[in-house]
């Protein structure tokens, strides 16, 4: 069967644009989350969310791209880009079929949707950018990041918030066991932090007006939204050896995803089924995981929801959980990969990121999570979990990998 490696990765977040910046602020409870700067959000109950600050585009793509792409897209790219550098990879010396694009998107091209509906209701449809025709769509950071890189395999587009991204890579590493691909970029982009984005991320009662973001802590109101990319390499072992890489950052070893039922129904949430079922693909059990890095909606019935999920799979305190996403707010599409990116550096590095801000777990989560302080731990095996708004439940096992 084939094995599916991690080869390359991509970080655009909101504390570290980069790979190492990025774990370097993560390590170090740097936080990205402040007030927001995109536009006027004093007339917003919420002022504070997980914003990338400082990024210019027109470092990191070409003048030709700027003008027909919105700002998560240009996040999608520019993370594409340092994945496949990576990863060390020059796809004009492989075969163009042989690599493919699949990434996640839950808000579409929102910024640039809303400049150029703004355009149509005070100018006129003449006014309009002919790029909006594709600019808004959820498929569009698939879609850039082909034709750039002329990867001309598998290509597919998820929305399921933010379990999106994690279902990215689970369809990615079923795409290479198949032998559809060798090597496939995916991951997740997102972006909302504009006025119409804003109020629609309000309205739907998760985020936080405080605008802390507290994982599990008994105060907990809501979370911080984010914005920002995380893309990665994943290709088959094989293929990477004959390329000749050198340096593996881990294996997707299994992904399953699941669907919680209606409300008021009196079947049990499905996020335990999604754990579950991600260990067996993996082949793993309960025992062999060294670390979950938990989805950590930052409500009280959801983190409740979450912990009763864990202690029925592990056992009370049975596995270290971490949130670093405390520090970013929740990328929405973008989260899971970047909590892959996180865990895979953990399993490097031995040692697991703490959670910023929350201070009183209760005791009844019966969840051992990581606060404070990185705690130094042997690694190989880590869980990731995602869900998403509507009943998304995403899981993934990451493991490290000997070659």
């Amino acid at each position: 069967m084939t094995t599916t490696v991690f080869t390359g990765l991509g970080v655009v977040a909101p504390n570290g644009a980069g790979t190492e910046e990025f774990w370097s602020a993560t390590l170090e409870g740097r936080s990205g989350i402040a007030d927001i700067t995109a536009f006027d959000a004093s007339g917003y109950p919420a002022r504070q969310a997980g914003e990338v600050r400082g990024f210019d585009p027109a470092a990191h793509l070409p003048n030709r791209l700027l003008p027909q792409t919105d700002r998560s897209t240009r996040f999608a790219l520019t993370a594409a880009e340092l994945a496949l550098t990576d990863g060390g990879v020059d796809p004009g010396a492989l075969v163009d079929y042989d690599m493919g694009v699949i990434t996640a998107n839950a808000f579409g091209g929102f910024e640039f949707t809303h400049r150029e509906f703004a355009k149509l209701w005070s100018k006129g449809p003449q006014f309009v950018s002919v790029y909006e025709s594709f600019a808004w769509f959820y498929a569009v950071n698939t879609g850039q990041i082909s034709i750039r890189h002329q990867l001309r395999g598998p290509g597919k587009a998820l929305v399921a918030e933010q379990a999106g991204g994690l279902d990215a890579l689970g369809h990615a590493r079923r795409a290479l066991r198949r032998g559809e691909a060798k090597l496939v970029v995916t991951g997740g982009a997102d972006s909302a932090l504009d006025p119409w984005g804003w109020a629609a991320q309000w309205s739907g009662g998760r985020v936080a007006a405080s605008g802390e973001y507290r994982p599990f802590d008994r105060t907990a109101s809501g979370h911080v939204p984010g914005e920002g990319a995380a893309i990665l390499v994943l290709e088959d072992a094989d293929a990477a050896r004959g390329r000749g890489v050198s340096r593996v950052y881990g294996e997707l070893a299994g992904q399953a995803s699941t669907f919680d039922p209606p409300p008021g129904s009196p079947r049990p949430p499905a996020l335990r089924r999604a754990v579950e079922l991600a260990l067996a693909e993996a082949g793993t059990a309960p025992a062999e995981v060294d670390v979950v890095f938990a989805d950590s909606a930052g409500l009280p019935a959801l983190d409740r929801g979450e912990a009763e999920a864990l202690r029925e799979v592990f056992g009370a305190h049975g596995v270290p959980v971490t949130a670093p996403k405390a520090l970013t707010g929740r990328l929405q599409s973008a989260g899971g990969p970047l909590d892959v990116v996180a865990a895979l550096l953990s399993l490097r590095d031995g040692v697991i990121p703490p959670t910023a801000n929350t201070d009183d777990v209760p005791e009844e989560y019966g969840i051992d999570l990581v606060r404070k302080a990185p705690r130094e731990a042997r690694l190989s095996t880590a869980l990731v979990l995602a869900r998403g708004t509507g009943g998304f439940n995403s899981a993934a096992v990451v493991r490290t990998y000997d070659h």
